[in-house]
Parts: C-alpha cells; sequence; structure tokens
C-alpha cells in the first residue's frame, strides 16, 4: 500500500512542517534532523525554511531540497493525537 502523498504544507517554528495529506490526514513533521551540510543545510535559514511547498506529492524547496513522502508520512504525528 502507498503512503499518503503531501497536498498542503505550513511551516511551523523549530523547523517543523504541518502537513495535510490526500487521506486528510494532518501531521507535523520535524525537519530539524535533516538540517545537515550544505545541501539540506540551506533549510537553517527560516525564511528560505518557510519557502516550503508542495508539488502534489511531497514537500519541496526553491533550490530542489525535498523530503520523501514515505518518511513525511511515517516519521510524523498526528496533529490531534
Amino acid at each position: 500500500m502507498l503512503r499518503p502523498t503531501a497536498k498542503k504544507v505550513l511551516p511551523l517554528d523549530n523547523y517543523r512542517l504541518r502537513i495535510v495529506f490526500d487521506n486528510a490526514e494532518e501531521r507535523v513533521f520535524d525537519v530539524a534532523p535533516y538540517i545537515q551540510g550544505a545541501w539540506y543545510g540551506q533549510l537553517k535559514n527560516k525564511a528560505y525554511f518557510s519557502r516550503v511547498t508542495t508539488d502534489g506529492f511531497t514537500v519541496v524547496w526553491p533550490d530542489g531540497q525535498d523530503i520523501c513522502p514515505d518518511e513525511l508520512y511515517s516519521l510524523s504525528y498526528e496533529v490531534n493525537a
């Protein structure tokens, strides 16, 4: 079974994302552990981090950083859990 995909994203404090998936679940994902090295290190800039969008499948940033949709779903927690 395929994991749900990201349909809407809202950046939160402390490098977290509130994501609405195509199954109508709202979940929070912590991006902080990913912010390392030159490529993902750009996400440390809060203005840049807040430019996150969805491509109908996963979350993406302007320079191409993204996170696997399976990870987004399986490593996030429900908003109202």
